[in-house]
């Protein structure tokens, strides 16, 4: 309100931008209800009346205005933002009255958002555009207001940092963001709160931080070998790594060639499958497909696929625990299945969201789910056909066991730090895999599963393409007559919806729009 900037704006510059979540402040707000928030301040300002920045939390105008109105957020459909239908209206800070939101354009945000956490806020602070002057006005003072309060309410800096990470998913705490930016660009004293293994006490000495092996990340184990597009690392006793290396965990053939060649050592028995990216893998490189569809080269997707089916097999046959966060989409997911667990963070974001770019699932994941659903009964086996054929894709990791997508014995780990040694110590106890045994499913399966096709066509949630794309994986589902007839129809369902121009047309429009085209 003071700086005359959009919601829209504000949102933009903090959310993960500024290493938060991507419900920036207003929509954060909004999640957790303005009432809350409001009753929050009012009861720190009662209960630390002699703190002298608590003026900061008085109610903002547009706050006192929308609560007024009963706008208190998501659960009353409106506040800061207001849903209608499918979209969100934003509330005008000027107007107080909602309207479409505005593209935002801020040149540092665009031109810094690629450079590490640090670094780009640095950048953004010297910027005379918007960024620049929300940021000197917000985050300095912030984190000037952590150094000052952290003696009262921390043991330690780095208990500090941890409340804010772990609790409130800053990607660094504020003592941590003060060393990556550079003290002096905030105008507070050149001395680090880290450095190397030890932290500054509230005294100002230098102090040794514990080891805490329970918490390590996957970049804090050593490096065995590096190949094209992922590293192999040293987990200790016996359990090595495969990192993926490529940009959102992508999988690419020559992930799959590189990786199926580890495999072919017998040393490489017990391995832990992760990514040292943001999310653990968004799925194969769909510019592969386009490349592919567009010189009709019908034979590189197929041998593609073989390639991918075969890796998701052989990952079943040694100790194997898929450690996932983030993203956990398509071929990166069925990998994930092919191993002997899956250790999914628990707000990892998982499926097989094939279908929405007119395709299903082909490294084995359809064949997969339908044989793993022959003896759940009817109707489990119809959710997860519909799941497939909708594109599915969870917002945690028991939403995808409720869907059928991961398994009741996969491991949900609620400690995002914990994830590494908690896929080691599940690697230790793996048992490879037995070959998958096919039970053909008894009842009228395909009738049930049109007729949920049909429910969902009436309310206008599939198109014919889509029906196109449910047939294939109900095919796969219904009348496969043995695990590798399964793996063979699945291919083929893959390649010929390649040969369709819908299916072109939804690859091309995610690649230039990163969003599914319904078509």
């Amino acid at each position: 309100e003071k700086l005359g900037l959009s919601i829209e704006a504000v949102d933009a510059i903090c959310g993960p931008f500024l290493g938060r979540p991507r419900s920036g402040a207003f929509r954060l707000n909004d999640i957790v209800g303005l009432d809350i928030m409001q009753d929050i301040a009012t009861n720190l300002q009662t209960r630390c009346s002699d703190d002298p920045h608590m003026d900061t939390l008085n109610t903002p105008r547009s706050m006192a205005t929308l609560m007024e109105r009963g706008h208190i957020g998501s659960k009353s459909s409106a506040g800061y933002y207001r849903r209608e239908g499918k979209e969100f209206l934003v509330l005008d800070l000027g107007t107080l009255v909602y309207r479409q939101p505005y593209d935002i354009t801020i040149p540092s945000l665009k031109e810094h958002s690629k450079k590490p956490l640090g670094e780009r806020i640095r950048c953004a602070l010297e910027s005379k555009d918007e960024a620049g002057e929300f940021l000197r006005n917000h985050l300095i003072p912030t984190l000037k207001y952590a150094d000052f309060l952290k003696e009262e309410i921390a043991h330690s800096i780095q208990d500090f940092d941890r409340v804010m990470k772990w609790g409130f998913a800053w990607e660094m705490g504020p003592f941590e963001l003060i060393d990556a930016i550079g003290p002096t660009a905030l105008g507070m004293s050149d001395q680090p709160f880290y450095s190397g293994t030890s932290q500054r006490n509230f005294g100002g000495e230098s102090v040794q931080l514990a080891p805490e092996p329970q918490y390590s990340t996957i970049s804090e184990f050593p490096i065995l070998e590096s190949n094209t597009g992922f590293n192999v690392r040293d987990l200790g006793d016996g359990v090595k790594a495969v990192s993926l290396t490529t940009k959102m965990g992508t999988i690419t053939p020559k992930v799959v060639e590189g990786i199926s060649q580890f495999l072919d050592n017998p040393k490489n028995d017990c391995i832990v499958l992760t990514s040292e990216a943001k999310n653990y893998s968004v799925g194969f490189d769909l510019s592969f497909f386009e490349q592919a569809i567009s010189e009709e080269n019908w034979q590189a997707i197929d041998d593609a696929l073989l390639a991918l089916q075969n890796l998701t097999l052989r990952l079943g046959s040694v100790k194997s625990v898929a450690a996932v966060f983030g993203y956990c989409l398509g071929a990166g997911m069925e990998l994930a299945m092919g191993c002997t667990k899956v250790c999914s963070h628990s707000e990892a974001n998982i499926g097989l969201p094939e279908a929405k770019v007119g395709l299903i699932p082909g490294g084995a994941g359809t064949a997969l789910l339908a044989q793993r659903t022959q003896s759940a009964g009817a109707k489990r086996i119809v959710e997860v056909c519909m799941a497939i054929s909708t594109g599915f894709v969870s917002t945690n990791a028991e939403d995808a066991k409720r869907a059928g997508i991961l398994r009741e014995t996969d491991v949900t780990c609620f400690h995002p730090d914990r994830l590494i040694q908690t896929a080691k110590s599940l690697a230790l106890r793996a048992i490879p895999s037995e070959p998958p045994v096919w039970l053909q499913p008894l009842g009228p399966i395909a009738g049930m599963i049109d007729s949920a096709q049909e429910d969902l066509k009436l309310k206008g949630e599939l198109t014919s393409h889509d029906e196109l794309i449910a047939d294939n994986v109900k095919y796969v589902f219904t009348k496969a007559s043995s695990f590798e007839s399964a793996l063979l129809q699945e291919r083929v369902a893959f390649l010929t919806l390649c040969k369709t121009g819908l299916t072109l047309a939804r690859i091309r429009h995610m690649l230039e729009n990163g969003k599914p085209l319904k078509n």
